[in-house]
């Protein structure tokens, strides 16, 4: 019994040595350390020595000799034929010049000294390249020249220096009655205002007409215009150079359409007309004084522009306050403020 438990347990210590060795083998260990050191370069060296020596007399064959070939005489090529060359034609010849000077084909006229010269060009008319605040001159100086509307809006119509002119299909210069008491003032045309050629003709345009007739007005009894004549692209908001460009057109507008009251719709238009830096829901409600060119005096309202209504329909009862100090101020039994 002892002897066979004896047996048992070599078996077992023979298959945990074995299973312990293939552990190894399997990690990647090719070497077993001994007490002995070994120099495994130089066993490398010999084991790779043993195999090509015994490969060597099956694989080793005599070097054939190479096939000589008998060498041809070289041959040297054939110069390329030669065409005969044509006579070379000269060119014509020109006249000499004569004493009295060069033919007249080749004589240039000379400017006069005696000639004005000439004036340089204005770049205001080349909106990408002028230079900032000569486009805003330039307007201010020929706006003031213009005696009626109808020479300010002929004149916009040519004037390029500013570059929505470029972009936008139509100019929007006004609606309505130039003669009326009351007059509205927005920031820019939007899309069917640039497509029609005429303010507010949009959705917010029918929100301005249903306010104006709760007070008793219409577009015979009121003007309305811009500060911007043009269509800014993708609806976006003028720039500030834009505003600058535009604004003395639509001051000397004011002028000559000579309201009694101004209304500004929105806070470009407020900040614009009035100089005030506040935000329009806290300008709103209030008359700012207004000085037109001949130093007279109006007031200006300032109000919510109809399109922020359509985005914003609880604040109409802010504009609807704002509507009523207007009707009363137009009826005279209100102070302005």
């Amino acid at each position: 019994m002892e002897t066979m438990t004896a047996n048992h347990a070599d078996t077992d210590a023979r298959g945990d040595l074995i299973s312990y060795l293939d552990f190894h083998v399997a990690a990647g260990v090719d070497a077993v350390l001994d007490e002995q050191p070994h120099d495994r370069f130089a066993e490398a060296e010999s084991v790779r020595a043993d195999a090509a020596s015994q490969a060597e007399p099956a694989t080793r064959r005599e070097p054939l000799e190479p096939r000589r070939e008998p060498l041809e005489p070289r041959r040297e090529p054939l110069p390329p034929r030669r065409e005969p060359l044509e006579p070379r034609s000269e060119p014509p010849q020109r006249d000499a010049p004569s004493a009295e000077g060069p033919p007249l084909e080749f004589r240039r006229e000379l400017p006069s000294r005696d000639a004005p010269a000439r004036e340089p060009p204005r770049t205001y008319g080349n909106a990408a390249g002028a230079k900032p605040g000569e486009a805003a001159d330039d307007a201010r100086a020929r706006a003031a020249q213009m005696k009626t509307l109808e020479e300010l809006e002929e004149l916009l119509r040519g004037f390029e220096g500013c570059g929505l002119r470029f972009t936008a299909k139509n100019l929007v210069f006004a609606d309505g009655n130039p003669q009326a008491r009351v007059m509205f003032v927005g920031e820019a045309p939007g899309a069917d205002e640039d497509r029609i050629g005429k303010p507010f003709m949009g959705r917010s345009g029918q929100l301005l007409d249903r306010m104006m007739a709760a007070i008793g007005l219409d577009r015979t009894s009121a003007y309305i215009s811009n500060v911007v004549p043009w269509r800014p692209p993708g609806n976006r908001n003028p720039t500030p150079q834009e505003i600058s460009i535009c604004r003395p057109f639509v001051e000397r507008q004011i002028e000559l359409a000579n309201p009694d009251i101004l209304v500004c719709l929105g806070a470009p238009a407020t900040q614009t007309l009035t100089g005030t830096k506040d935000g329009i829901l806290k300008a709103r409600g209030r008359f700012y004084p207004y000085r037109l060119g001949d130093g007279r005096e109006i007031r200006a309202l300032a109000t919510l522009h109809p399109a922020y209504l359509l985005r914003q329909p609880v604040q109409k009862r802010l504009a609807w306050r704002d509507f009523r100090m207007l009707k009363s101020a137009l009826d005279g039994s209100a102070a302005g403020k």
